[in-house]
């Protein structure tokens, strides 16, 4: 078990899949080439991500650029497929992608469904290999992730085909148990180690720490709340409306960062980073200006009695 090296800040490429509405012709080719200007150099993606699309894209932007310059990290669990039902102009909004339907989703965590997962990843992103597999939102499949997923992916690190394996979820209760009962090398916990859900601390984190494992962090504006500099109205927390009470607290959180000069968008980006176990932050974006501007959100230094401050306010988790 190696934990991998990754840099503070990677770019969760969810919006290349057409994450919540179609990302325009003239603007998707462009935001892989802003990533890598402003840095970036570990990309997250995923078969769910647009039924295949994300991967297709990604694969499309880093097409060209030094493959030893980069990390990339997919997932596997869901097969992609030919959708015979799909009718004529229906999407996939409903699993929240703009695309057509004309491919669908199909949970498999057993072991030839891991290495059919690769395969059509491979294929998808046009590259020779993949350096971070992670089993994928296995909620109701913990037991066929353990004794089919996991052991597939211990396989093809001890091959060589792979150099880490782990598990990404909206949980930390299930990954807890992953890094006490398997042998794998990073985690991806979205959601629940952000300024405004700490439950991570009390789980996976230790557990990591104490495994060598590395934690990679997601979701880290919990949807939208935090990802602007004061809560807007019909902000969202976790992809529904936020709670009364989370939004005053998020403007609560404002009022005091901004008389530092700090925005709520660098506060929610350098929480998680300082925890030991924490090695990494995956941000999205929909545009080049976004990945330009999320890029640069770990480098303003955030004075230390900022955090102070907001600690003994009993803002922080």
């Amino acid at each position: 078990m190696t934990a991998p090296d990754l840099p503070a800040i990677g770019y969760g490429v969810a919006a290349l899949g057409n994450l919540y509405g179609a990302r325009p012709d003239d603007v998707w080719p462009a935001i892989v080439p802003a990533a890598w200007d402003a840095g970036i150099r570990y990309f997250d993606t995923a078969p769910h991500y647009g039924l295949g699309l994300a991967e297709e894209r990604l694969g499309e932007g880093l097409r060209g650029l030094p493959r030893d310059a980069f990390v990339l990290s997919t997932k596997v669990g869901r097969i992609i497929e030919p959708n015979p039902d799909a009718r004529p102009g229906e999407t996939d909004i409903a699993n929240l992608f703009d695309v057509p339907a004309t491919r669908r989703r199909r949970f498999d965590f057993s072991r030839d469904g891991v290495l059919r997962s690769v395969e059509d990843s491979l294929q998808r992103l046009g590259l020779d290999r993949i350096d971070i597999l992670f089993v994928h939102d296995p909620d109701e499949h913990e037991r066929e992730a353990v004794e089919g997923a996991f052991p597939a992916l211990e396989e093809l690190r001890s091959q060589g085909v792979i150099r880490s394996y782990g598990a990404g979820m909206n949980q930390s209760a299930m990954l807890t148990r992953f890094v006490r009962e398997t042998d794998l090398d990073v985690v991806m916990c979205a959601g629940r180690y952000t300024l405004l859900d700490g439950g991570a601390a009390a789980d996976l984190l230790p557990a990591a720490q104490e495994r060598g494992v590395a934690v990679v962090v997601a979701a880290v504006f919990n949807s939208g709340i935090l990802a602007t500099d004061r809560p807007r109205a019909g902000a969202t927390f976790d992809y529904g409306a936020a709670p009364a009470a989370l939004i005053e607290r998020a403007a609560r959180i404002a009022d005091i960062a901004d008389g530092y000069g700090v925005t709520v968008p660098q506060l929610a980006v350098q929480f998680p980073l300082r925890h030991p176990a924490v090695s990494t932050v995956v941000l999205g974006a929909e545009t080049p200006e976004q990945i330009t501007r999320n890029a640069g959100l770990a480098d303003a230094a955030v004075p230390q009695e900022l955090w102070a401050e907001l600690e003994d306010a009993g803002l922080l988790p």
